[in-house]
C-alpha cells in the first residue's frame, strides 16, 4: 500500500465522502495516518439510574417505558421518551433524529450513555447514545478514538477508514526511518506499531508508548531542521553596515510613557548587534503587553535611516494592519522621511504589483506583511533586517525563507508565549535570548476569578453591565460548531445501529446564538474562527475594533490578536480543557487600557486537580511563573485535551508535557548531527528520504 495513494482507493470511499475528508486535511493513505484522534473516549461499566448524579457522563442499562414520541417546534424535531431500569426513570431527548422512534422498541433493553442533566426533579439524557447491550459490552473498558470533525464526517467513518489501512499496512509499506540503535537507545517503538496504537490503543500505556514515539519524531524533525539553519547563522557576516540614528532617539523622546527598565537594556542589546559585523540572530521573548512591538519598529526606524530595508511578519491580516498603521502614526508624528508599505494575501493583484514595485525599487524601506512577504515575486533591494512576531506561529521554513530575501539580513523573532529557558535554549537553538520581565507601570491588573458553571447567569449578567458602560467583551469556546463537538453523527449512526452523544463542549456557533438571546437585542454578538476565510475573519475584527461589535464569541484564533484597548472582559468556558500558558495568553487580550479588566475562567470539569491548576491564573499575571508551575503539575495522565494552543505548530508534541522527551530528541540530534551532519550513512538514509520528504511537504503548503 503507497502512503500517497488517493483516499478513494479505499473501498467506501466516493467522490463525495473524499471531499468531506479533504476538508479536513485529508487528501491521502499518508495524511490519514497521520490524522491522530484528539482524545479518547472511554466506557464505563454501565449504572442504576438511582446512582446518576447531574453533570457525570454515565451508561444506564434500561427499557423504554413507551414509544418514542416525535413532536416539532420550528421546524426542529424533538424526539422523547423514557427509559426504566426496573426501580427509576430517566428522561431522554434527541434532536433532529426523527428516525430514532423506528429504531428502538418498547420493553427491549438497550444502553443509554451520555451527560446527566436535571430538569426540574427529573434526571435526563440529551442526545444519548444508544447501544445493544453485547455491543456495550466489548467497548467497556477499552480506549475508543475520536477525531475532529467538520460538517459530513463522522467519527465512525474516519475509524473505518483507519482500520481498512491498518489491515492492509506490513512494515515493507512503512520502513522505519528512525535507525534501530536510535529507538533502542531511547526506549522508543517501531513506527508502525506507534501508529497503530495511536488509533486503538490496546491500553493506556500502550497509547502512552505510542504517542510518545510520535512526539518524538515531532520535536526530532523540528530540531534537526533548525540546526540547518544555526549553521547558517553561525557562519553569517552582515552584508550592512548600520550605524546610530537619530530618529530612534526622537520616537523614545515622543513617547506617551517611559520604557521600562527591561526595554532599555533589551534595546541596548538590538541597538549594539546592528552595528555589528555578525549577523544578529535574536528572540525577544516576554509578556502580552511588555512592550516588544515597539523595540521593532524602533529597529525598523534605525535601520531605514541607514538606507536598507527591514521587514516584519505578523501571523493575522489583521494584526499585520494594525501594526502597519501604529507604525505609519509614528513616522507622521514624528516627520520621519521613511515609506511604509503593507502586503497581505488579499490585497488585489494590482494593488500587490505596485507594492511589489515599491519594495523592489527601495522606495519602500519598511515592509510590514503576512506570509505574503516570503512568496516569490517579494524582490527586496537592501534587506538588512528580518522581523517575525509571535514567532510560534511560524515554522522555522517561514523564517528561513523570509531571511533569504536579502544578502545576511539582521533576525528578530518575537513571542509572547512564555517558555521556560531550559526549554525556549532547545525550542530557539539558533538565536540569542532576551527576555522582557517587566509591564509597564500605569497598567492596571487583571482580576481573575475561576468558577463553575452555576456562575455563567452572573457572568452574562456582568458581560452586559460592562457593555452598558461602554466596553466590550471576548468569549472563549473551545469547539467551532457542533460537528467538530460530535462524536459521531446521524448517518454513522444509521449505518452501526450505535447512536452516539455530542461532547460536553461548549461550541462557537451555538454559544453567539444562545448570547443572543440572553442578551439585549442592541448588543452585537458575533462569533470569530480559524475556519473562516480571511476576508471575513479580517472583517469580523475590524468591526470589534471599532465597537460595531460588543460581545465577540471566537475560538483561540484571538489568542494572538489586535490590540483592542475598549475589549474588558475575557470569559473562557471549558477552561479546564486550556494549558495555562495559553489561557494566560487569552487573557493578555484584555487589561490593554485604562479601564479595569476582568478575566472569568469557567470549567465545566470539577475536580481538586482542575481546581489546583486554574487557581495558580488566580494567584499571579507572570506568564513565565505560570509556564513553570505548568510544567511542574503536568503530568503523564494530560496526554490529550490540555495542550498550548499552535505552540511550535506541532500536531501532538506539547513543550510542556513532554519536555523531557524534548530534551532526548535534542540529544539525538546532536548526536546524529555529529556523526552523519549530510545524513549520509547507509543507516541514515531512510531518515534523509523523510526529512526532504517533510521539507517539500512545507513548501508546498507554503505555495512555493
Amino acid at each position: 500500500m503507497e502512503l500517497n495513494s488517493p483516499l478513494d482507493s479505499l473501498k467506501g470511499i466516493g467522490e463525495k465522502t473524499k471531499q468531506r475528508f479533504s476538508t479536513v486535511g485529508i487528501d491521502n493513505i499518508g495524511d490519514l495516518l497521520e490524522y491522530y484522534p484528539r482524545t479518547y473516549e472511554q466506557y464505563g461499566d454501565s449504572r442504576a439510574i438511582g446512582s446518576l448524579s447531574e453533570g457525570e457522563v454515565a451508561a444506564v442499562s434500561a427499557a423504554l417505558t413507551a414509544p418514542i414520541a416525535n413532536r416539532y417546534y420550528r421546524g426542529r424535531c424533538v424526539s422523547s421518551a423514557v427509559c426504566c431500569d426496573g426501580r427509576d426513570e430517566l428522561q431522554l431527548i434527541w434532536y433532529n433524529m426523527p428516525y430514532i422512534r423506528n429504531y428502538l422498541r418498547t420493553g427491549m433493553i438497550y444502553i443509554f450513555r451520555g451527560k446527566i442533566k436535571k430538569k426540574g426533579w427529573r434526571l435526563l439524557i440529551e442526545q444519548p447514545a444508544v447501544f445493544h447491550t453485547e455491543q456495550y459490552q466489548n467497548l467497556t473498558n477499552s480506549l475508543q478514538p475520536v477525531y475532529s470533525l467538520t460538517k459530513g464526517l463522522t467519527v465512525n467513518m474516519v475509524q473505518k477508514a483507519v482500520r481498512q489501512v491498518l489491515d492492509d499496512l506490513t512494515e515493507k509499506d512503512v520502513e522505519d526511518y528512525l535507525p534501530l540503535y536510535e529507538r533502542e537507545r531511547y526506549s522508543l517503538c517501531p513506527y508502525t506499531d506507534a501508529i497503530r496504537q495511536m488509533h486503538f490503543p490496546k491500553d493506556a500505556e500502550a497509547l502512552r508508548t505510542a504517542r510518545r514515539r510520535l512526539v518524538f519524531d515531532e520535536f526530532f524533525f523540528f530540531l534537526l531542521q533548525l540546526r540547518s539553519l544555526k549553521e547558517h547563522r553561525t557562519k553569517a557576516v552582515c552584508d550592512f553596515r548600520i550605524h546610530p540614528a537619530k530618529a530612534v532617539d526622537q520616537v523614545i523622546s515622543s513617547l506617551p510613557y517611559e520604557l521600562t527598565g527591561a526595554q532599555q537594556r533589551v534595546w541596548a542589546d538590538i541597538e549594539r548587534e546592528l552595528q555589528g559585523q555578525t549577523a544578529m540572530a535574536r528572540l525577544i521573548q516576554g509578556d502580552v503587553g511588555s512592550g516588544k512591538t515597539i523595540l521593532a519598529v524602533l529597529a525598523l526606524f534605525m535601520v531605514a535611516e541607514n538606507g536598507y530595508q527591514g521587514a516584519m511578519m505578523a501571523p493575522t491580516e489583521v494584526l499585520a494592519r494594525q501594526h502597519f498603521h501604529s507604525i505609519l502614526e509614528l513616522i507622521q508624528n514624528n516627520n520621519l522621511p521613511f515609506e511604509a508599505v503593507l502586503l497581505t494575501g488579499s490585497m488585489t493583484a494590482k494593488q500587490k504589483r505596485e507594492t511589489y514595485s515599491r519594495i523592489e525599487s527601495g522606495e519602500a524601506a519598511i515592509v510590514i506583511g503576512t506570509h505574503a512577504l516570503i512568496q516569490e515575486k517579494v524582490t527586496f533591494q537592501t534587506l538588512a533586517l528580518v522581523i517575525t512576531d509571535e514567532q510560534h506561529r511560524f515554522g522555522v521554513k517561514q523564517r528561513e525563507l523570509l531571511s533569504q530575501k536579502g544578502g545576511t539580513p539582521h533576525t528578530i523573532v518575537m513571542s509572547a508565549t512564555p517558555i521556560p529557558r531550559t526549554l525556549a535554549v532547545i525550542l530557539y537553538g539558533d538565536l540569542d535570548i532576551s527576555v522582557l520581565n517587566e509591564m509597564p507601570a500605569k497598567r492596571l491588573p487583571i482580576k481573575n476569578c475561576v468558577v463553575g458553571p452555576s456562575y455563567r447567569p452572573k457572568a452574562y449578567q456582568f458581560i452586559q453591565k460592562q457593555v452598558e458602560m461602554g466596553h466590550q467583551a471576548y468569549v472563549i469556546c473551545p469547539m467551532v460548531d457542533e460537528g467538530t463537538a460530535a462524536e459521531t453523527s446521524r448517518e454513522a449512526d444509521k449505518q452501526d445501529g450505535s447512536l452516539s452523544n455530542a461532547c460536553n463542549l461548549e461550541n462557537v456557533v451555538d454559544y453567539t446564538q444562545k448570547l443572543r438571546r440572553i442578551l439585549p437585542a442592541g448588543i452585537a454578538v458575533e462569533y470569530l474562527h480559524g475556519r473562516m476565510k480571511a476576508a471575513e475573519k479580517n472583517e469580523i475584527m475590524e468591526k470589534f475594533l471599532e465597537n460595531k461589535i460588543q460581545v465577540l464569541v471566537s475560538t483561540t484564533v484571538v489568542e494572538v490578536g489586535v490590540n483592542v484597548p475598549n475589549a474588558t472582559v475575557m470569559m473562557v468556558e471549558n477552561a479546564e480543557r486550556f494549558g495555562l500558558s495559553s489561557l494566560h495568553q487569552l487573557r493578555g487580550r484584555v487589561g490593554r487600557g485604562d479601564a479595569q479588566s476582568y478575566c472569568i475562567f469557567l470549567h465545566a470539569v470539577d475536580g481538586a486537580r482542575i481546581q489546583e491548576r486554574l487557581d495558580i491564573l488566580n494567584h499571579t499575571n507572570d506568564g513565565f511563573e505560570i509556564a513553570s508551575k505548568d510544567l511542574q503539575l503536568r503530568g503523564p495522565g494530560d496526554l490529550f485535551g490540555i495542550r498550548q494552543s499552535g505552540l511550535m505548530n506541532f500536531q501532538l508534541a506539547d513543550v510542556y508535557t513532554d519536555a523531557d522527551v524534548l530534551k532526548l530528541a535534542n540529544e539525538a540530534v546532536n548526536d546524529i548531527q555529529n556523526e552523519d551532519p549530510e545524513l549520509s550513512l547507509p543507516e541514515h538514509m531512510e531518515l534523509k528520504k523523510r526529512y526532504e520528504e517533510l521539507l517539500s511537504r512545507q513548501s508546498e503548503s507554503l505555495n512555493l
